[in-house]
């Protein structure tokens, strides 16, 4: 049976590249600048901490910190959890707060120092998640199991335990925020860590996270705020990482930090640097197929934005996705998920963030980024189908388009393309009618001209090429110009259709990880020289369904 779906994949694929191409037409205008595009694309994270200490998430914090040195950020859950700092699924620990026999406070910052040192030698720089509950500070009923038993599988709501309760004292919690903070600035300096981002719990809006209430919550965030802002005036306080737009959770909280009495303080008021809240795809499996559910994502992220932008003293902050997904568990399995190993992810990933780019501007709200919950799963099998960037030290091809991000200059050019859906159009349908062929044009600092193209739709299945016509204007000068492409497609920076093409080996030597290693690169192909006349130039290239390229000219 096996066989026979396989050799009736093969006859499908080979019709489907029989189908002949469909024109594209791109118009980029280098001269005409359209405002500044925010490197919103820096921000990741993932629920175990303790990875980044590990030798593969070691080696991918170095690819992240590589992106933009300096400039990128990680949050992740789990920083303040009771335990011996064993990596599990969802779920760490570092042990930072224990009591004597007496109930006084003790803090060892061993563990977390590791964790946030593995960040910083790797130029990546912490968006500090203040959380979750330290076992002997818990208010849970007796009885409750401090860490859950939950694995891939399971009931997403098995999560909860003892972790996730509001705390018995919160003079002790404001405490220990302080402390911690204290022992950064000491460790790290200040002018290192007033440049993180500092923010309190996870989606207290949903049970299996927070088993307090909203109040309960708001005098949580209060307090912890509080903590950090004693021991440094000017570090950069916000929150409150809320799943999706949060509802009427997240209006309440707007209005607690505007005009609601501070638990902390007893003043109006809590302080506020920026906003966040998370948005979630909506993949399902339909006929035998993954179908991703963009528009679900784009939804919750212009619902946030409208309900910031409602509040005039927030509107002008600076707002964080603080989780942008296409679904909402990087560790949950389902063949819905299946899409995570190849191109449809880093294809989806192409074609979303330039909608938020766009939703943001709409909305006219401050947009600083919107990250990426996405690492790695140390020692789990290859290609294991989990949302992430590395399977055992090896890039995925998602990856790849955060590097061509980073390549993009702050200057957005003018571009149009004929393959583009409309954004009011994929916000209430999806790309399931046509592909969605896109463009992102911008102007480095040195001067060069950085173009991105991908091919998307939302269901993961064969289709033709897209043969593009890239029609350049403003190029100045009549000379001929050098031109750089990368490309991320099925043959192209994809590791895991080499490791397909082994024989998807469960244990690769070290002739195969090599391999798989080259195979995962993104290499740079230099076209034949651009002629440029009138300022005018024009470039045609063949661009698969679920493929991304950056031509960059010089």
């Amino acid at each position: 049976m096996k066989q026979t779906l396989a050799a009736l994949a093969l006859v499908l694929a080979a019709a489907v590249q029989a189908q002949p191409s469909f024109p594209v037409r791109i118009d980029v205008d280098a001269s005409q600048a359209v405002g500044e595009l925010k490197p919103i694309w820096r921000f990741f994270g993932a629920d175990e901490p303790n990875v980044a200490t590990m030798k593969d998430g070691r080696k991918l914090m170095q690819r992240l910190g590589e992106l933009r040195p300096g400039s990128v950020y990680f949050r992740t859950h789990n920083l303040l959890n009771t335990g011996d700092g064993t990596a599990a699924f969802k779920w760490g620990s570092t042990n930072a707060y224990t009591e004597d026999a007496q109930g006084r406070p003790v803090y060892d910052w061993t563990v977390v120092d590791r964790i946030i040192d593995s960040y910083l030698q790797r130029g990546v720089r912490p968006y500090l998640q203040i959380g979750f509950m330290p076992q002997a500070l818990s208010s849970a009923p007796a009885g409750t199991p401090y860490q859950h038993s939950w694995r891939p599988g399971f009931g997403y709501q098995l999560i909860a335990a003892a972790w996730n309760a509001p705390p018995k004292d919160y003079a002790k919690w404001q405490e220990l925020v302080y402390q911690w903070v204290r022992h950064c600035v000491a460790r790290w300096g200040r002018d290192e860590v007033k440049t993180w981002y500092f923010e309190v719990w996870n989606e207290p809006n949903l049970p299996p996270y927070w088993s307090g209430t909203q109040a309960e919550f708001n005098q949580l965030h209060d307090h912890a705020m509080a903590g950090v802002r004693r021991a440094l005036p000017e570090a950069r306080v916000g929150g409150p990482d809320v799943a999706s737009h949060g509802g009427a959770f997240m209006d309440a909280f707007l209005q607690h930090v505007v005009s609601g009495k501070n638990h902390a303080t007893g003043e109006i008021g809590t302080p506020t640097d920026f906003l966040s809240f998370h948005a979630k795809g909506s993949p399902r499996f339909v006929d035998g197929h993954v179908r991703m559910g963009m528009a679900v994502q784009l939804k919750d992220i212009a619902t946030g934005f409208q309900k910031i932008a409602a509040v005039p003293e927030l509107k002008g902050k600076p707002i964080v996705i603080g989780e942008n997904d296409p679904e909402g568990c990087a560790a949950c399995p389902g063949p819905q998920n299946a899409y995570r190993n190849g191109t449809m992810y880093s294809s989806y990933t192409a074609a979303s963030y330039k909608r938020i780019w766009q939703l943001a501007a709409r909305h006219g709200v401050n947009l600083e980024g919107a990250l990426t919950w996405a690492f790695t799963f140390e020692d789990q099998p290859w290609f294991a189908g989990y949302r992430q960037l590395a399977t055992n030290g090896v890039d995925l091809p998602v990856l790849q388009v955060f590097r061509m991000y980073a390549k993009l200059g702050a200057t957005q050019l003018r571009a149009e393309s004929s393959g583009e859906v409309p954004l009011d159009e994929l916000l209430t349908q999806g790309v399931q009618g046509r592909p969605d062929v896109g463009v992102l044009a911008t102007r480095t600092g040195d001067g060069k001209v950085a173009v991105m193209v991908w091919h998307y739709h939302d269901d993961d299945v064969a289709g033709p090429d897209a043969a593009v016509s890239l029609q350049l204007s403003g190029l100045g000068s009549n000379r001929s110009r050098a031109v750089t492409q990368w490309r991320v497609d099925k043959t192209h920076a994809n590791a895991f259709t080499a490791w397909q093409a082994m024989g998807s080996p469960q244990a690769p030597n070290e002739k195969q990880y090599v391999q798989l290693e080259a195979a995962s690169v993104m290499s740079p192909t230099a076209l034949p020289a651009l002629a440029v006349s009138g300022g005018t130039a024009a470039i045609d290239f063949s661009l698969p369904r679920q493929g991304v390229t950056l031509l960059v000219i010089e």
